[in-house]
């Protein structure tokens, strides 16, 4: 037998006894004609190497801890997906609003998932604001708000009595009324399930360790960053421009006010959440999911300015070259208070399947 032959027999092999073993174990992959009756998605944004085993990223811990290890191919998105075999599936959509969107796209639109009562979790880490919380701490989002659909003319060149650089598209100055209709700019998720998550975590005790405490520590004049890690409710705002500093804080509140009628809060910012709502709600006017059933939790792996007497550009290469203060108690956070919403769900199945909560 040829080298050729023997490669291709044994990759053969290879499928095979993956798919045996799939079937051993009670799980066969989902096809069009047999769909995956799916109860709830995670969705992560972003994994360093291999799923399990190594420096974990945003999946890492809903794979190792809800024993995910069932892999469904997915070649169109950013990656594959994985299942619990138990009506949880979760993947990564990659980083950045593109990705997300077109990874969640093509997740939707996937003949093979039946999302028709499904739940929809998007679990991953942010910076918050000092004047608002603490790393470590835990945020379901109210509005999802775009940093990124504005003009904007450089910090140089703008008019002496503008607070910045940012206009709304189809306005000529900031915060220019009355606010456009929003084209992207904001999503607004259901109060009632985003209440209801928040009374079944908010007594959750999340993670610490030495490092986020000494960050926290410089943060003198500012009481929410110094107290301790809890769970909030409060808007993200999403930028696929990595922003940081205490003027575009400033901005980020300002924003977030406009966008929601003065209603929202500014707490996190993150990037991908606007892209993933704009593909969740192209794929609901497809009848393919429900609005209704979306969450958004982030967990501050650090603060989005610096502390008084340190420069933006220090503190974020600060951050970039030593890690975020509290990235492994915000993975954890992500994962604890995500998967306890997760669990009430796909344990009470048989009340959570048509009734929201």
């Amino acid at each position: 037998m040829s080298s050729k032959a023997i490669s291709l027999a044994l990759l053969f092999l290879c499928f095979w006894s993956r798919a045996f073993a799939a079937e051993v174990a009670g799980f066969t992959q989902p096809t069009a004609d047999h769909p995956l009756k799916v109860k709830v998605v995670v969705l992560a944004m972003f994994e360093n190497g291999a799923d399990t085993g190594d420096t974990p990223g945003e999946y890492q811990f809903w794979v190792e801890r809800r024993k995910m290890d069932y892999v469904i191919p997915l070649p169109a998105a950013f990656h594959d997906v994985r299942t619990d075999n138990l009506g949880v599936i979760a993947t990564v959509t990659g980083e950045g609003t593109a990705k997300s969107a077109t990874s969640v796209m093509a997740l939707g639109l996937d003949p093979r998932f039946d999302f028709s009562e499904a739940y929809w979790l998007v679990a991953g880490i942010a910076g918050i604001d000092p004047d608002r919380g603490t790393v470590g701490s835990a945020v379901w989002a109210d509005y999802v708000v775009d940093g990124d659909l504005a003009h904007e003319i450089d910090a140089r060149e703008i008019p002496s009595d503008w607070p910045d650089g940012f206009t709304p598209l189809e306005k000529t100055k900031p915060f220019d009324l009355p606010r456009p209709t929003p084209m992207g700019e904001v999503y607004t998720l259901n109060a009632e399930l985003v209440g209801w998550a928040y009374q079944l975590t908010k007594e959750i005790r999340l993670t610490d360790n030495e490092k986020a405490h000494a960050d926290r520590i410089r943060y003198i004049g500012h009481p929410a960053a110094l107290a301790e890690p809890k769970v909030f409710v409060g808007a993200t705002l999403s930028s696929s421009t990595y922003w940081h500093g205490k003027l575009l804080n400033e901005w980020a509140r300002a924003w977030v006010k406009y966008w929601t009628d003065q209603k929202g809060q500014y707490f996190t910012t993150a990037m991908e959440d606007t892209g993933t709502m704009q593909a969740l709600t192209n794929l609901a006017k497809a009848g393919r999911t429900d609005l209704n059933r979306v969450l958004v939790l982030r967990t501050a792996s650090n603060f989005d300015s610096p502390p008084a007497g340190i420069t933006a550009a220090q503190d974020l290469a600060d951050q970039e070259t030593g890690q975020y203060s509290a990235y492994i108690p915000s993975l954890d956070a992500a994962f604890k208070v995500g998967n306890r919403v997760v669990s009430e769900i796909v344990d009470h199945w048989d009340v959570y399947e048509k009734k929201t909560p």
